[in-house]
């Protein structure tokens, strides 16, 4: 049974830290892209940050510089360190799981984890 259960939300004042945390199971991590999104209230989901299964990883300007996404193979766990927090990344964060060619595609998402950033 596949499991992404996600750990570490919260409330934060504006320029705190957090990191999150994305506990897999059920799958073959390694072989896996993962992803944080988020969705804020009356918006769409958006990507926040990727790490491959070779350790590239990839941001949106909005988060550059700020947040910073990581992965432990042996624990099968990704983690999303934000720093320099502002009332803007208020939201429920995803974790999501990819498998891509030349595997079978796959996509598994975590029930999320709410951050909210206020003084």
């Amino acid at each position: 049974q596949v499991q992404l259960v996600e750990s570490g939300g919260g409330l934060v004042q504006p320029g705190g830290s957090l990191r999150l945390s994305c506990a897999a199971s059920g799958f073959t991590f390694s072989r896996y892209d993962m992803s944080w999104y988020r969705q804020a209230p009356g918006k769409e989901r958006e990507l926040v940050a990727t790490i491959t299964r070779t350790d590239t990883t990839n941001y949106p300007d909005s988060v550059k510089g700020r947040f910073t996404i990581s992965r432990d193979n042996a624990k099968n766990t990704v983690y999303l360190q934000m720093n320099s927090l502002k009332f803007e990344d208020t939201a429920v964060y995803y974790c999501n799981a990819q498998l891509l060619p030349p595997f079978p595609l796959r996509n598994y998402w975590g029930q999320g984890t709410q951050v909210t950033v206020s003084p």
